[in-house]
């Protein structure tokens, strides 16, 4: 029954929460925290990471300190990668290649994060407002989601972590050779080698607890009786799901760092402590 008190719906296009289906309400928020925030706050941790990795991927210098090797460099396959020895190195790419090494072997974790489903609503929501936050109107029009292109290649996820799973790997072996001293000798650990191990499980958490992972382990069983194993880790693999975001921050942190920490050791800035 109409009261005549009903707030008149705004002018406008009459699309999105403006549209003639919805409640007619004038504002386009009813929240009164600081909503603004949650999504300020990670733009900027995201930019900040953005700007950092593409200066240091393309500097191509400062990423090896025996024996350390930058995370942002493993594996190097370029003909121009400095000399690591048992490095994971491979001169797949020849003389030819001009650029940063970085550029070769990036492509793989940054893909597997930009299509990480925690990734896509920190970014959607921090640089697209899409929606800025939980019972905020997004500004857009149109509303399509991940049906068109470009962002209908995320579902190519999936695949990227079958990379990301190989990469993980190779920086595990990376870490295992930080337990030398500069002179490749094993029984030994420094700083640095502390910082890889917190580094590689860290990576090694959030690249298991990401949400293809527990759906390629026991998302298609329709019996879990009859695969007590998988279901098993099905469990443990949903236990880190829960803290995917958490994971995510950290290991994204801590990359960088272990990279950061490897250019102060090449640039001379730091002396790397022993602890044995």
């Amino acid at each position: 029954m109409a009261t005549g008190t009903e707030p008149s719906p705004p002018a406008g296009n009459g699309t999105g929460v403006h549209d003639a289906s919805r409640a007619a309400i004038g504002p386009r928020h009813l929240r009164t925290d600081r909503w603004w925030l949650a999504p300020a706050v990670t733009a900027a941790g995201l930019l900040a990471f953005v700007v950092y990795s593409t200066w240091r991927a393309f500097a191509n210098a400062d990423y090896y300190h025996a024996p350390y090797v930058s995370p942002f460099y493993s594996p190097c396959l370029a003909d121009n990668c400095a000399t690591m020895r048992h490095g994971p190195n491979a001169d797949v790419f020849g003389s030819w290649w001009g650029l940063s090494p970085a550029l070769l072997i990036l492509v793989f974790p940054l893909g597997f994060r930009l299509t990480c489903y925690y990734y896509r609503k920190a970014y959607y929501r921090g640089f697209w407002a899409s929606p800025p936050a939980c019972a905020v109107a997004e500004p857009h029009r149109k509303y399509s989601g991940e049906t068109r292109f470009p962002l209908i290649l995320q579902n190519v996820h999936r695949y990227f972590f079958y990379f990301a799973v190989v990469v993980a790997g190779i920086l595990t072996y990376d870490t295992a050779l930080s337990f030398r001293d500069e002179h490749y000798r094993w029984g030994h650990m420094g700083l640095g080698s502390l910082l890889f191990l917190i580094n590689i499980a860290l990576i090694w958490t959030y690249t298991l607890s990401c949400h293809s992972c527990r759906h390629i382990i026991g998302g298609r069983l329709r019996h879990f009786s009859k695969h007590p194993v998988r279901y098993r880790l099905w469990g443990w693999v949903g236990k880190l799901n829960e803290r995917h975001m958490l994971l995510a921050w950290a290991s994204l942190i801590s990359v960088a760092l272990a990279d950061f920490y490897v250019y102060l050791l090449s640039t001379g800035t730091f002396d790397d402590p022993r602890f044995f």
